[in-house]
């Protein structure tokens, strides 16, 4: 057993084929742009790809989406049969995604075993979602990985990690003389570039010894004044319900394995890539609300009811910028707040009015998008400020989770790009 939840894996890599067309990117990206899968099914078109091994989630609802899955798996098999994939043994590997806006974002593949991981929420597992798991989103999914035969990952955990003494250090050219490349490709549809290459057994190793390290309690009640708090080592950056899906495959087959088969089993394992909270490429951007169906006045006044001292005007405690229809702006204060975030703040308050009163609710990025968009008389905006990266970790640890939508890790083409398997089965 390894030392922690991350370690080395079995990985499938595509052979004999281009690779540009062997990788498209996440498929919870697009939901609501069909055209942008028809463009890469269209350039895809016959060759090798792992266009045919997943599922856009836009075709998650279809009505023939129990026949796409039947043909996914299919085409998992005959991929294994045909050599398509072929397997690197008890590896760990470096990723360099060069960006579309240039910045190059490093990451570490290997595995991460799931029974270190809870998406329940207030769960104290090593492994944890930032933001709350919609349970609802886990059933359709895990259809499409119960009788799959391997896995293919756009799942990004974060490590806290902000000397960049573990992933970064690898990068260098002298640690890279230790490895051996394994792939180089330019992505399509604005992906950029990426290439791997594959750790020696003593830095893989080193790894592990580092991350074993971000776990020791003490270190870890030191570093977040969490005394008595279960350690948190890993959290979840992108990938959250496939994760989710992955354990809660696992839950359900768990049962049918011997105590033994259940130490080694695959699928009790997910692969991953392992990006640190403070990777130069990564920009936490604030998403701000916007509400619809609502009276601006009775919502103003409920907010301001709801936290005692609350007040207009900028004072000590939580500030948020509202919009009103017309273009006026003010400061609404929240002193002695119990939230970490201004966002836990104002969305505890906002669901319950929803909830209560009905309306819509909106998720926007860019101030100047809200102002537009608070236009008609039944509307109101939210201002959000950006979360520093330095907040991640203790509002998970303290709160439990992010409140829904609270920061985003880029753009959709900057997502992970599926390339890498592994075999689950």
């Amino acid at each position: 057993m390894s030392k922690t939840a991350f370690s080395p894996a079995n990985i499938l890599l595509p052979r004999e084929c281009g690779l540009t067309k062997w990788a498209v990117v996440a498929c919870d990206q697009y939901t609501s742009q069909p055209e942008y899968w028809e463009r890469v099914d269209k350039y895809v078109g016959d060759a090798p790809s792992t266009l045919r091994l997943i599922l856009p989630e836009s075709k998650l609802e279809s009505d023939n989406v129990d026949q796409e899955i039947q043909k996914i798996n299919h085409t998992m098999e005959q991929y294994l049969a045909d050599g398509r994939l072929q397997e690197l043994e008890d590896a760990m590997l470096l990723l360099e995604r060069k960006l579309s806006n240039g910045k190059t974002r490093l990451g570490l593949l290997g595995k991460l075993d799931l029974e270190q991981y809870s998406y329940e929420k207030g769960s104290g597992t090593p492994i944890r979602a930032t933001e709350g798991t919609v349970l609802s989103r886990i059933p359709p999914r895990m259809k499409v990985r119960r009788n799959a035969p391997i896995e293919l990952p756009h799942i990004m955990v974060l490590i806290d990690d902000p000397q960049k003494e573990i992933i970064e250090p690898l990068a260098t050219d002298k640690a890279k003389k230790e490895m051996s490349g394994v792939y180089m490709t330019s992505l399509m549809e604005r992906g950029g570039r990426i290439a791997a290459h594959l750790l020696s057994k003593k830095q893989a190793e080193k790894v592990e010894d580092q991350l074993t390290a971000l776990g020791d309690p003490q270190r870890f009640a030191e570093t977040y004044h969490a005394e008595g708090k279960p350690v948190l080592v890993y959290a979840m950056g992108d990938g959250n319900h496939s994760l989710a899906t992955a354990k809660a495959c696992w839950e359900e087959l768990k049962p049918t394995l011997s105590p033994e088969e259940q130490l080694t089993h695959p699928a009790r394992y997910a692969l991953v890539e392992l990006v640190n909270l403070y990777d130069d490429s990564l920009e936490f951007e604030a998403i701000h609300r916007v509400l619809f169906g609502v009276d601006p006045k009775k919502l103003m006044a409920d907010f301001l009811a709801a936290y005692p001292g609350a007040h207009y005007g900028e004072g000590e405690g939580h500030q948020i910028t509202y919009v009103l229809p017309g273009g006026e702006k003010g400061v609404v204060t929240v002193p002695n707040p119990t939230a970490q975030l201004e966002v836990g703040t104002l969305q505890t308050f906002l669901d319950k009015y929803l909830e209560e009163n009905g309306g819509k609710i909106d998720y926007i990025h860019g101030e100047d998008v809200v102002e537009s968009l608070v236009s008609q008389p039944d509307s109101i905006g939210f201002l959000l400020p950006s979360m520093t990266k330095d907040q991640l970790f203790p509002t998970v640890i303290f709160d439990g989770a992010l409140p829904r939508k609270t920061f985003s890790m880029g753009e959709a083409h900057d997502k992970r790009f599926y390339m890498e398997a592994r075999k689950i089965k």
